[in-house]
């Protein structure tokens, strides 16, 4: 077994679901084993507090200059609820690592990690100071990456999610909010001296039907259109009272360019526009993280390219449906890609998994960009 992959198998059997989720979790069950693992290299870490007892870790490789890269990689996973395999027992077997947070996202922590390694063992000091940021709470609310932002500054950035060896400068954004209607309770043996607010809601869904369909016109050179999804309704209290509420909650992928106030006021514009209902778009929306669209001749994607067409690897920028801490870090003014070992498919599944051979390719990558980006 190769050393990162070892690193890996450490990694995967420590519990980090996010808090949110339960399962006995926390980043901070990590915090020691990096610090530890960065301390036995003689790599300076300090740690950024974001929650009591969470904290971002952060590796620091000096280098010839006072410009930085950031690597990126979030230490939290999510739950283990259904899984099939033992999440906390990482298993080696045909060519794959198995366990929760295998793929997503400790593959590409893990050969973040020994880039860093490998570096300083060998006595290489980049062209750029090198930072390694193990974020937490990617999973749930970003508030990791969020915190690491807060002063910070870059020339680039790479974030390790799986994307199957492949260079990420587009994704799309989220945003999640709340639409109520409200109605009137009555017997439902006289069901006229009440207002039905499921019935209500049923004229909301039918006309975001109709608006998907409307988004699906919606082109982009590297990214599927966006869309709009309910996730979650609630209403009534029992089947024999006319229901006096309804709640849905909606998800509505971004894309690059669309800004998410904007988005939110054209669906409550929407929702008022239908007649004979009460209902209201409730504020504070839930979750709002707009679109990645890193330009294609930007410094970190031009560096990107060319070592993946020396790797043989496909040099060719695309666009992925799922966000990530990436688009956080753009909007700090930091020109971001995303690259990582295994796929998203495996990502969140019951039996999550890694292929041994990228994760040990991501890692060649990492280190050739961290010798390579401002030369």
């Amino acid at each position: 077994m190769s050393p990162v992959i070892q690193t890996l198998c450490d990694l995967v059997r420590i519990n980090t679901v996010n808090p949110a989720y339960g399962d006995g979790g926390t980043e901070g069950n990590a915090e020691s084993y990096l610090e530890q693992f960065f301390q036995r290299y003689g790599i300076e870490t300090f740690k950024q507090e974001v929650f009591p007892g969470r904290s971002n870790v952060i590796a620091v490789l000096p280098g010839k200059s006072k410009d930085r890269i950031v690597f990126e990689a979030h230490t939290d996973t999510v739950s283990i609820k259904g899984m099939t395999i033992p999440p906390f027992e990482p298993r080696v077997a045909d060519g794959r690592v198995y366990g929760r947070g295998s793929v997503d996202d400790k593959a590409g922590l893990a050969a973040m990690m020994h880039a860093l390694v490998e570096l300083k063992t060998n006595q290489v000091t980049p062209p750029c100071e090198v930072w390694l940021a193990a974020a937490v709470d990617e999973e749930y609310s970003y508030r990791g990456v969020v915190k690491l932002c807060e002063n910070i500054s870059a020339k680039a950035a790479i974030v390790a999610e799986p994307t199957e060896l492949r260079q990420v400068i587009a994704s799309k954004g989220v945003l999640r909010w709340r639409v109520t209607t409200k109605g009137k309770s009555a017997h439902s043996s006289k069901p006229h001296l009440g207002v039905n607010a499921i019935q209500h809601m049923a004229k909301i869904l039918a006309a975001f039907e109709q608006e998907n369909e409307r988004l699906a016109t919606v082109s982009h050179s590297l990214l599927t259109p966006p869309t709009l999804s309910v996730g979650t309704i609630q209403g009534g209290v029992q089947v024999n009272l006319v229901p006096d509420y309804c709640s849905i909650e909606i998800d509505r992928r971004l894309m690059p360019g669309e800004k998410a106030g904007d988005v939110l006021e054209y669906y409550r514009s929407l929702v008022k526009s239908i007649p004979g209902i009460d209902a209201d778009c409730e504020t504070p929306v839930l979750l709002e993280d707009e679109a990645l669209d890193t330009p294609a001749d930007a410094e970190v994607v031009k560096v990107a390219s060319q070592i993946l067409g020396d790797m043989s690897l496909n040099k060719e920028p695309m666009g992925v449906p799922f966000g990530s801490d990436a688009s956080k870090l753009s909007r700090a003014g930091i020109p971001t890609i995303v690259f990582g070992p295994g796929s998203i498919d495996q990502a969140h599944t019951v039996d999550e998994w890694v292929p041994v051979d990228q994760v040990e390719t991501a890692l060649k990558f990492y280190r050739s960009f961290a010798e390579t980006f401002g030369t």
